[in-house]
């Protein structure tokens, strides 16, 4: 695998692969000739796709948008020895990879709460946030692309940020999790991976092998995708309404009625986390239906699931704050986990104002 060094030493493009899809030559000979604004029209195109792998690959949006930026510039340096033997999404790709896996090596893997520990029977009323813990985070919807662009990939777009997908791939390394995002998710075959991770085909085919067991263990079938498929827009504005009206009512049978009885509640950087419908409504209760205060909420999507934003009332402000954003995993018409991702900093890339009256 490259090092970071190599990264904008040895960034020429792979011979094969698609022709040079929505790009033009005029802009492509300008951005050689160094051009910024010629690059930034031939990348525009790509920026939302690459910024979801970065995403895939990091568990983060924070470090996909850096992930990317530093790609781009790699890109945007070494794009004198990109001949158009391949087409310029493969060759970027390329480079976002190696990126993304030089941070995994540096970074390690992002977690959850259910990662850290068992569940808990009761709610732990002050539990303190871990600081020392790189988090997974949810993903806006709006930086997903188009299902069909990739058709003969296995999953889809939406399917391939699902939190359990996500999750799931954070228990692979790095090699491991790029061969299967670039395989099963954008398409190229194993031919291309090899010489974009710089390794053997038969290397590939042996992570990929690896990293299917792995997720087929850890990812639940069926997917949310297709689960979503299954309930019309009505029933799911209903589900999604019924747990926000329960959450601002303080209303504990409402809300239980809406979950599984094996529902699970994490809200990462808190470490408890909490399994199975007593243990539920026990937080539920004692937490945020009874100790927290007022709370307003903006529905949401994220990570190809219904979401929530949630804004807790703050005397000093004379406003609801920005609190968390849940996103919901659903069992047919019932709520079977919600992760509460703690923090303003999440609303900003899902475009969520910081407050509400």
């Amino acid at each position: 695998m490259a090092e970071s060094s190599d990264v904008d030493r040895d960034i020429s493009d792979p011979a094969g692969g698609d022709a040079l899809e929505g790009t033009e030559e005029p802009d492509l000979a300008r951005a050689r000739d160094g051009d910024s604004d010629a690059f930034a029209r031939l990348v525009a195109p790509l920026r939302r796709e690459l910024h979801a792998h970065c995403y895939r690959m990091l568990g983060s949006t924070h470090d996909a948008d850096d992930a990317l930026q530093d790609a781009l510039l790699r890109a945007w340096r070494g794009l004198t020895r990109f001949e158009g033997r391949s087409s310029l999404r493969s060759w970027l790709y390329t480079v976002a990879t190696r990126t993304c896996l030089d941070t995994v090596e540096g970074r390690g893997r992002r977690a959850l709460p259910v990662d850290l520990g068992p569940s808990s029977d009761r709610a732990v009323v002050n539990d303190t946030p871990l600081t020392d813990v790189a988090w997974l985070g949810p993903y806006p919807d709006t930086g997903l692309g188009d299902d069909r662009a990739v058709p003969e990939a296995r999953y889809e777009q939406r399917e391939a940020v699902e939190l359990a997908f996500i999750a799931a791939l954070q228990h692979l390394p790095g090699n491991q999790r790029a061969a299967l995002l670039l395989f099963e998710v954008l398409g190229f075959s194993a031919a291309e991976i090899a010489t974009m991770m710089d390794t053997s085909t038969t290397s590939v085919n042996s992570a990929l092998a690896r990293a299917r067991r792995v997720l087929a263990a850890r990812v639940p079938e069926p997917s949310q995708r297709r689960t979503l498929r299954g309930i019309d827009d009505a029933q799911l504005r209903e589900i999604v309404s019924g747990f926000t009206t329960a959450l601002e009512r303080g209303d504990g049978e409402a809300l239980v009625a809406l979950l599984t009885e094996d529902v699970s509640w994490s809200m990462p950087p808190l470490p408890h986390w909490y399994q199975g419908i007593e243990a539920v409504t026990d937080f539920a209760v004692r937490v945020p239906l009874t100790s927290c205060g007022s709370w307003r909420n903006i529905t949401t999507t994220a990570n190809g699931q219904p979401a929530v934003g949630h804004y807790l009332w703050d005397e000093a402000a004379g406003a609801h704050l920005s609190w968390s954003v849940t996103v919901l995993t659903l069992r047919g018409t019932r709520i079977r986990d919600l992760t509460s991702f703690l923090g303003r900093d999440h609303f900003v890339p899902f475009g969520l104002p910081a407050s509400l009256p």
